[in-house]
C-alpha cells in the first residue's frame, strides 16, 4: 500500500484545512475571488472524498448516513455558500481523522498482541542453536530462549526461568517458574537464557490461539453497534424531510443547507463502535479476549454464572501433599520421592510432572533412570542409583495384601477425595504419594466479587462425583451443585438456567464445549492453550486467575454505560441544531462548527471506557509482591510438616506406641513452623491489610496464629509428659491434640491462600 493511501485521513484533513486557512486569509486581504476559490476547492475536495466513500458502500449493498454530508456539501456549492462548504468539509475530514485515531486508541492492546506474535524460534542442536521458523517447530524439540526473547510455543521447562508474562496475564512483574512447569508462547523471558521442550506446535500454541481470538473480536460488532447503525439509516429520510420543509416553507435553500450540516448522526456512528472496541481493549489489557461486541454486550447482561470444577475452579494441576511411609520403614519419605520423581523424569504424565516438581521443590537431588518402562494405565519402572523403583496404580505395585500404614494411606485419600500413586523400592511396598487438586485460593474471593458484580445466582456444574462436588460448592459458596454431569447434562442445565435468566458459562475442557456454545456467553479457561472451549466460547481468559472475569464483567458493564452516555446526550444535541437550523437560527457555517463539536465531546466521552474504573483484581506493589513472594516461597516449604501432623498421628493408632516421631515432628515445628508463623504475622498481614483495607480483613488470620502457638505449646508439654514407649491411654490426649493441630493448621493454610497468596496469583 502506498505511503499516501495509508496516511489519506491525515492528508484529507490537512488538505481541507489549508485551503480553508488559506480562502480566510485571501477573504482578510480583501480578494474575494481567491477567498471563494480556496473555500470551493475545499468543499470540492470533500465532496469527492464522500462521493467514492458511497460508492464503496454502495457496491458492499450497504446503506450510509454518508449521504446527508454528501447532499450538506452539494447543497453549499450550489448556492453559493462556499465557506460553509469548506467547513463542512474541514468536518467530514476531522470527523474521519478522529474516527481513525480514536480507533486505533481503542484497539491498542488487541493490536499490540497481534503485532508481537512469535516468528521465529532457536532450536537446540548438537551444534549449537539454530534458529527455525517458528512453524517449522515440532512436539518434543528442544529450543533456547534468550534473554528478552519472547517464547515461541507452549512447552515445558527444562531449568528455572524467570518470565516476563504481562502480555497475556496484564500482571506487570515478572514471575519465577520452576524446572517441569508448563511455558506459554509469547511470554518473554526476563532472566537468564533458559531451555524448554516444545509440546505443541506453533499452530497450536496459546498465543497462536490467542491471536485468532483477537482478530475474531476485531471483526464483530456488537447489538449495541448494529442498532445504532440502523438508527443511523432511519435518521437519514427524517433530516430529509425536515431539510426540505424547512425549504420549502420559507424559499430558502440555505436553511435546507444548515440542516443538513448539523444532522450528521456522528454520536450514533462513531461513540457507539468506540466505546464497545474500547471496552474490548481494556478487558484484554487484563488477560480477557472478548468475541466481538456482541459478546461484550452479553457478558453485561449476565445474570446467572455456571461453572464447571476441574480446571476451573480447581487449578486442573494435582500437587503433590504427602508422602506417607511406613514408621522406621527402610527408606525415608524424601528418598521415595526422590527416587520416584527421578524415574518419573521420563514421563508425560499430569501426575509424573506434579510429582518430579515436588521432588525439586523440595531440593532433593535427582538422577538420571535407566531402563525405564511405562506401561499407560499402570505405571512406570526404572532403575534409579541402582534401585528398581516401581510407581503406579496398588494392583501393579503392592500385590497381595497390603499392610496397615498402605491400607491407612488409601482410607485418607478416599476421605479427602485425594489420587494416590503407590511406590516400590527393590520390590518392597516403601511409600505412597498423595495427591490432589486443590481449589483455587481465589476462587472463594472472586465469587464474592462476581457477586459485587452483578451476578445474582451461582451454580456448580461438574461431572465429579457428589462429594467432591458439594465440598468445593461449600467452600467457594455456590448457591446450587449438579454433581455426576455428562456433557448432555451439562448443556440441558444451561439451557434451563437461560431461561430463567442471562446466563455466563465457565469451562476449560473439551467436554464443555456444548454448553459453552449454548450459554448466552461461553468463558474459556484457555491459560495452558487454546483448545476446544476457547474456539466455542465467547469469552477466552488467557491468565491463569478467575478473578480477571469479574474484572471483564465490571468492564463490560462500564462500557455499556459509556456508550449510552456518549450517544444520548449527542443524539439530543443533534437534533436540538436541526430544529433551530430548520427555523433559521443556525446558519450553515456555525452549524458545521457547532457539529464538529458535538462529534469531539461524543468521542472523547466514548475513549473514557479505556480508563480503568472499579476493578476486583487487587494488585500488590512491587516491594510488597517481592516480599509476599518469599513468605509463599517459605509457606510451600513448610506445608509437608502440616502433611506429617496427620501422618505422625496416624502411626500412633496401634502399639508399640514410640513417642520418637512426635518429638521429632515437635522440633520442627517449633524451629520451622513457628518461626514461619511469626514471620507472617510481622511482614505479610500488614501487606493484606492494606491491599485490602484494613486491620480487620486479617484479624482471623491473626487469631489462628496465636492458636497454632498455643496447641504446639500445649503438644509439647503432653508430649514431655509421657515416657518414649507409652501405653495406649498415655497417648490419647497426643493423639487429639496432633488431630487437632493439623485441623487448625489445614483450615488456617486454606484462609492464607485464599486472603493473602491469592493476591499474587
Amino acid at each position: 500500500m502506498r505511503w499516501w493511501a495509508r496516511r489519506r485521513e491525515q492528508l484529507l484533513f490537512a488538505l481541507t484545512t489549508l485551503l480553508l486557512l488559506a480562502g480566510i486569509a485571501f477573504a482578510t486581504s480583501g480578494v474575494r475571488g481567491a477567498a471563494d476559490g480556496s473555500w470551493a476547492a475545499a468543499a470540492l475536495l470533500g465532496l469527492a472524498y464522500s462521493t467514492v466513500t458511497l460508492i464503496a458502500v454502495a457496491r458492499r449493498r450497504e446503506a450510509s448516513v454518508d449521504v446527508i454530508a454528501w447532499l450538506a456539501l452539494a447543497g453549499a456549492l450550489w448556492v453559493g455558500e462556499f465557506l460553509a462548504g469548506a467547513v463542512i468539509a474541514v468536518m467530514l475530514a476531522g470527523g474521519v481523522l478522529l474516527e481513525a485515531r480514536a480507533e486505533a486508541r481503542a484497539r491498542r492492546e488487541l493490536s499490540a498482541l497481534v503485532a508481537r506474535a512469535p516468528r521465529t524460534a532457536r532450536r537446540q542442536t548438537p551444534a549449537g542453536p539454530v534458529e527455525v521458523p517458528v512453524a517449522e517447530v515440532r512436539v518434543g524439540d528442544r529450543l533456547v530462549v534468550g534473554t528478552g526473547e519472547i517464547v515461541p510455543v507452549d512447552g515445558r521447562l527444562l531449568e528455572p526461568a524467570v518470565l516476563d508474562e504481562s502480555a497475556l496475564s496484564g500482571e506487570p512483574l515478572p514471575v519465577e517458574r520452576r524446572a517441569g512447569e508448563d511455558v506459554r508462547s509469547g511470554v518473554v523471558n526476563a532472566g537468564q537464557a533458559t531451555r524448554f521442550t516444545a509440546t505443541a506446535t506453533a499452530d497450536t500454541s496459546t498465543y497462536a490461539g490467542v491471536v485468532r481470538l483477537v482478530e475474531r473480536a476485531q471483526a464483530q460488532s456488537a447489538p449495541f453497534v448494529r442498532m445504532a447503525d440502523r438508527f443511523a439509516v432511519a435518521f437519514v429520510p427524517v433530516t430529509l424531510v425536515l431539510a426540505g420543509l424547512a425549504w420549502s416553507l420559507t424559499g430558502d435553500p440555505v436553511r435546507a443547507v444548515a440542516v443538513l450540516v448539523v444532522a450528521t448522526p456522528c454520536p450514533l456512528l462513531l461513540a457507539a463502535p468506540i466505546a464497545i472496541i474500547s471496552g474490548i481493549s481494556r478487558a484484554a489489557r487484563g488477560g480477557v479476549v472478548v468475541k466481538g461486541g456482541g459478546a461484550l454486550e452479553r457478558l453485561a447482561a449476565g445474570r446467572v454464572l455456571l461453572f464447571d470444577k476441574t480446571g476451573t475452579l480447581t487449578a486442573g494441576r494435582p500437587v503433590l501433599t504427602d508422602v506417607v511411609t511406613e514408621v522406621g520403614g527402610p527408606v525415608s519419605a524424601d528418598e521415595v520421592l526422590r527416587l520416584a520423581a527421578s524415574v518419573d523424569q521420563s514421563s508425560a504424565h499430569v501426575l509424573a510432572g506434579a510429582i518430579v516438581t515436588a521432588a525439586r521443590d523440595r531440593g532433593l537431588a535427582l538422577t538420571a533412570p535407566d531402563q525405564v518402562v511405562e506401561r499407560p494405565g499402570y505405571g512406570i519402572e526404572g532403575v534409579a542409583d541402582g534401585r528398581r523403583v516401581q510407581l503406579g496404580k496398588a494392583a501393579s505395585v503392592v500385590p497381595g495384601p497390603a499392610p496397615g500404614w498402605i491400607r491407612r494411606a488409601r482410607r485418607r485419600a478416599a476421605l479427602d477425595g485425594s489420587l494416590t500413586v503407590f511406590v516400590a523400592v527393590d520390590g518392597v511396598p516403601a511409600g505412597v504419594l498423595i495427591l490432589e487438586d486443590r481449589v483455587r485460593p481465589q476462587a472463594p474471593r472472586t465469587v464474592r466479587g462476581l457477586r459485587a458484580a452483578g451476578i445474582g445466582r451461582v451454580v456448580l456444574v461438574t461431572g465429579d462425583h457428589a462429594d467432591a462436588a458439594e465440598a468445593v460448592g461449600r467452600i467457594i459458596g455456590v448457591d446450587a451443585v449438579h454433581a455426576d454431569c455428562d456433557p448432555a447434562d451439562k448443556l440441558t442445565l444451561v439451557r434451563a438456567e437461560q431461561e430463567r435468566a442471562p446466563t455466563i458459562m465457565v469451562g476449560d475442557g473439551i467436554n464443555d464445549a456444548p454448553a459453552l456454545a449454548a450459554a448466552g456467553v461461553g468463558v474459556a479457561l484457555a491459560a495452558r492453550g487454546a483448545t476446544a472451549s476457547a474456539e466455542a466460547a465467547d469469552v477466552v481468559l488467557t491468565v491463569d486467575h478467575l478473578g480477571a472475569l469479574a474484572d471483564a464483567i465490571l468492564i463490560a458493564r462500564r462500557c455499556r454505560r459509556v456508550a449510552w452516555w456518549a450517544v444520548v446526550p449527542g443524539m439530543v444535541l443533534s437534533v436540538a441544531a436541526m430544529l433551530v437550523a430548520a427555523a433559521g437560527g443556525l446558519p450553515p457555517v456555525a452549524g458545521a462548527v457547532l457539529q464538529e463539536g458535538i462529534d469531539v465531546v461524543a468521542i472523547a466521552v466514548a475513549l473514557t471506557a479505556l480508563i480503568p474504573g472499579r476493578a476486583h483484581t487487587v494488585t500488590l506493589d512491587a516491594a510488597d509482591a517481592a516480599v509476599a513472594r518469599r513468605l509463599y516461597a517459605e509457606h510451600q516449604e513448610v506445608r509437608p510438616l502440616v502433611e506429617q501432623v496427620r501422618t505422625v498421628a496416624d502411626a500412633l493408632d496401634e502399639p508399640p506406641y514410640d513417642l520418637g516421631p512426635t518429638r521429632k515432628l515437635l522440633g520442627d515445628l517449633e524451629v520451622r513452623l513457628l518461626a514461619h508463623e511469626r514471620a507472617e504475622e510481622a511482614e505479610l498481614l500488614p501487606i493484606v491489610a492494606r491491599a485490602l483495607g484494613g486491620a480487620e480483613a486479617t484479624s482471623g488470620l491473626s487469631r489462628t496464629h496465636a492458636e497454632i502457638e498455643h496447641q504446639i505449646g500445649r503438644l509439647r508439654r503432653a508430649a514431655d509428659d509421657l515416657a518414649q514407649e507409652a501405653e495406649a491411654e498415655d497417648v490419647t490426649d497426643v493423639r487429639r491434640l496432633l488431630y487437632g493441630l493439623y485441623a487448625i493448621l489445614r483450615l488456617h493454610n486454606a484462609q492464607e491462600e485464599e486472603a493473602a497468596f491469592s493476591l499474587l496469583s
